[in-house]
């Protein structure tokens, strides 16, 4: 078996992604894997009820709605569009088919999506830049250089 430097960065950054993925995907707590990171449909936890992790850092903020919109909501308009140009459908067919579709496709992969930023900020220990001041003064920490608002 070869281990070599290289190989090794890419399995463990190969690893890391599959977990934020799984935690993200299942909305699981990034740290322990087994509390759950949403206390309703969207709305994230404030604390993991297994592993106590603070969520305070999470800020997906509009990232779930944008991709929803580029991986599902942009495909699909041109799909309508082709549609339309090619059958002419009556309009009450795009109310009964293509608008149904378009809510679902974009509504479904929010919370998926919102638990793979949540995750991957958590794993990646993502901050705003210029917030870490904010952060030391609203967990009570001394500001130090190396501080971040993740509490491990």
């Amino acid at each position: 078996m070869q281990t070599n430097g290289a190989r090794v960065t890419q399995d463990t950054q190969s690893d890391t992604l599959r977990w934020i993925l799984k935690a993200g995907w299942k909305g699981l707590c990034p740290r322990c894997g087994k509390g759950r990171m949403f206390r309703s449909w969207l709305k994230v936890a404030d604390r993991c009820e297994v592993c106590g992790l603070d969520y305070r850092f999470a800020a997906p903020d509009d990232g779930p709605a944008f991709f929803s919109l580029c991986i599902v909501a942009f495909p699909l308009t041109f799909f309508i569009v082709w549609f339309q140009v090619v059958f002419d459908p009556v309009w009450w067919v795009h109310l009964f088919t293509s608008l149904p579709i378009m809510l679902v496709g974009c509504l479904l992969p929010l919370r998926p999506i919102k638990g793979w930023l949540v995750a991957s900020q958590y794993v990646n220990r993502a901050q705003e830049a210029g917030t870490d001041k904010i952060w030391d003064q609203l967990h009570g920490r001394e500001s130090t250089k190396s501080s971040s608002n993740f509490d491990d």
